[in-house]
């Protein structure tokens, strides 16, 4: 038998950026305050796209039109965020980035016990964005608690496995990404993934802030 010598590559590969505010407790206070004197009926999304829970709140896209401070250091954090990912991932130089309008809909929402958000992805837009305000209550019991969870998405990739591609190195694995973000911590993602938010079983709040976006 001849050893040839192979090239590995990656291909199909899926952008991920990830950031982290530091520091960011007193900002987080600030949205967490905020945000739950704001879990009212005047501030719901009055056209959800699933049907509610009672156990989450999800408040109107418009968040990053709100004048407070604490907002609009979230908003400047959140797209700059983005924007590095995208200039990280596509072949635009800053110049032209710069001049294309940057359109976001940004929404908080505030999980509490049972709480959780069904598989979906967001057609109409190129990029999506979670940070994480407060983490919530892990219970020992529940390690799966509050995960946001990334669907490989290559459909039908996973239909048979053997020893041969059941143990690929990460960038070629063929499972969904789980992820437990902490606080301060963003995750940048194309908005044709598919994703989900696992039950939440602390005694407390999970508080997330979404956005996504769009550039013409």
């Amino acid at each position: 038998m001849v050893s040839a010598a192979v090239t590995l590559s990656p291909i199909f590969a899926v952008p991920l950026g990830e950031a982290r505010l530091a520091p960011c407790e007193r900002l987080n206070r600030e949205l967490e305050a905020l945000f739950l004197a704001r879990e009212t009926d005047e501030h719901r999304n009055p056209m959800p796209s699933h049907i509610p829970q009672e156990e989450m709140f999800e408040s109107r896209f418009n968040l990053f039109r709100w004048p407070e401070p604490c907002v609009q250091e979230l908003r400047k954090f959140m797209l700059d965020s983005v924007a590095q990912t995208v200039l990280q991932a596509s072949t635009l130089s800053a110049e032209d980035f710069a001049r294309l309008k940057f359109h976001n809909h940004t929404w908080f929402h505030v999980t509490r016990h049972a709480g959780s958000f069904v598989s979906h992805h967001h057609p109409m837009a190129s990029w999506s964005a979670v940070y994480c305000v407060r983490v919530g209550e892990v219970p020992a019991d529940q390690p799966g608690s509050g995960l946001l969870r990334l669907f490989d998405p290559r459909p039908g990739a996973n239909a048979y496995l053997d020893p041969g591609n059941a143990n690929l190195h990460a960038a070629f694995a063929l499972r969904s990404l789980d992820l437990r973000l902490g606080e301060g911590q963003i995750i940048v993602f194309p908005s044709y993934l598919f994703h989900e938010v696992t039950p939440f079983y602390g005694r407390d709040t999970r508080i997330t802030v979404a956005t996504n976006c769009w550039f013409a």
